[in-house]
């Protein structure tokens, strides 16, 4: 059977392939997107979405818990995990047949089948039907990654967990040890924690939320352990002993092995991209450490085959895959689109309280040189904050000394994942203190703490 010949094909139908297929579509390629598993890929079948519709049943949770305080009550508040997680998977799966549906609208042949490269410009199908040949003078992979897996402490979906059996859990667990504070440890471990399990997270690093700026990781472990999880730094889990029902981990601290039972474990620790059974070495395409190697274009050492998302380098998260898709799918068409910069890129992360940065930490920004200003403002200072019963948080805000530039912003508090993107766009239009002091915030609003921490590198803050 002859090859089908197309513009660009695309491997991975995640938030980086999806999107680089319907934006190559809309400029008038002939595209063709191959999928192994969900329309969506991870992010919005087993990761993005669905923990935050987790997240948010827990927050609802823990909120009926302070009904007094907003002068309600709510007697027997209880909840039902399998109806949460139904709840859940329902999101996804809306937004799963979503996908399906805008590819078709925009024209983009969909094949449900395990893609290899077998030339640079050629790539075999397997699907339920056999073997598709198709043939592209531009090939996008789009792959993404899993969870790492660490020896001895591999998931088995009963006593230990990744992800997917968090998401799906088999039951409620009451004694939890999470691995590793990054977005997805501390988001399943605020979820687990609001519902009753007695939570301990573990960081092999010096502090939890280790790519964050130092206050708002302190601040943020102060408020986990006021919730009750118990924080455990410069920790490495060594082994587990599992048993019926149970696991004993061995948890080493500076030096000190010490044993500590629990029902489940999550590990989180990390993710290692998908590039097994691609072809890549067929087609001599280079790797680092399981991710494929791109200039700032996405383009890898092979010409016409490019790599996005979490294939490709940090930060992995989706909305820069799809970011990069776009540009990828532009650059194909002839367009001069520019490259995506890491440091404009925001991270948010769901817990408990929200945690949001954008740009340079304040360690960052002194380690390369920059003579700084910061401003930091407290919640408990913005009525509509305190209005909304949610005083815990802060807003920081990073600056040239000699230029205005605004070089980094981290908070932590109530829907700070949401304020983020207003540094986000000053960051994007070069935005100087001088720009943001003179520009005029809506009262009452939490966004007002933006403003304040601006004025307060400057020495100018009002409301402090």
């Amino acid at each position: 059977m002859a090859a089908k010949s197309y513009d660009m094909i695309v491997i991975g139908a995640g938030p980086g392939g999806y999107v680089a297929a319907i934006r190559g579509a809309q400029l008038g390629l002939n595209v063709a997107i191959v999928e192994r598993e969900h329309m969506g890929g991870i992010c919005l079948n087993w990761g993005c979405i669905p923990t935050k519709a987790m997240l948010r049943s827990s927050e609802v949770f823990h909120l009926m818990h302070r009904a007094k305080e907003f002068g309600l009550s709510a007697d027997n508040i209880n909840y039902d995990l399998d109806a949460v997680v139904k709840r859940s998977r329902g999101v996804a799966g809306q937004l799963n047949a979503g996908i399906g549906h805008l590819l078709k609208k925009n024209k983009v042949t969909a094949i449900m089948g395990e893609a290899t490269l077998t030339a640079k410009d050629k790539v075999s199908v397997k699907t339920d039907k056999g073997t598709e040949k198709l043939t592209s003078k531009n090939i996008v992979l789009a792959t993404g990654a899993r969870a790492r897996e660490l020896p001895g402490l591999e998931a088995d979906g009963d006593l230990v967990w990744t992800y997917k059996a968090a998401l799906t859990p088999p039951r409620m667990p009451k004694k939890l040890l999470v691995i590793g504070s990054g977005a997805i440890g501390i988001e399943f471990a605020s979820f687990y924690n609001t519902l009753g399990a007695d939570t301990t997270v573990v960081e092999v690093m010096e502090r939890i939320l280790p790519v964050e700026d130092k206050e708002i990781s302190d601040f943020a472990k102060k408020a986990f352990k006021k919730q009750g999880m118990k924080i455990m730094e410069n920790t490495m889990v060594k082994k587990l002993d599992r048993q019926k029902g149970k696991v004993i981990a061995h948890i080493e601290t500076s030096g000190k092995l010490e044993k500590a039972e629990f029902d489940t474990v999550i590990s989180a620790v990390g993710i290692v991209g998908n590039v097994e059974g691609l072809g890549l070495d067929k087609v001599g395409i280079k790797e680092d450490r399981s991710h494929v190697v791109t200039d700032p274009y996405c383009r890898t050492n092979v010409d016409g085959i490019f790599a996005i998302g979490d294939l490709a380098a940090p930060p992995w998260l989706a909305h820069k895959a799809s970011h990069e898709g776009v540009m990828v799918a532009e650059l194909i068409a002839g367009l001069k689109p520019h490259p995506v910069k890491p440091e404009s890129i925001a991270g948010c992360t769901y817990c408990h309280p929200q945690i949001a940065s954008v740009g340079y930490t304040e360690a960052a920004a002194k380690e390369k040189g920059f003579d700084i200003k910061v401003g930091r403002f407290p919640f408990v200072g913005n009525g509509k904050a305190i209005a909304l019963g949610e005083a815990e948080g802060m807003v920081k805000t990073v600056f040239d000394a000699k230029t205005g530039e605004l070089l980094g912003a981290h908070m932590v508090g109530a829907e700070v994942t949401e304020m983020i993107q207003g540094y986000v766009v000053g960051r994007q239009l070069e935005t100087t203190e001088e720009d943001l002091m003179h520009t005029v915030f809506p009262h009452p609003t939490l966004s007002e703490m933006m403003h304040e921490s601006v004025l307060d590198a400057y020495d100018k803050a009002i409301h402090i």
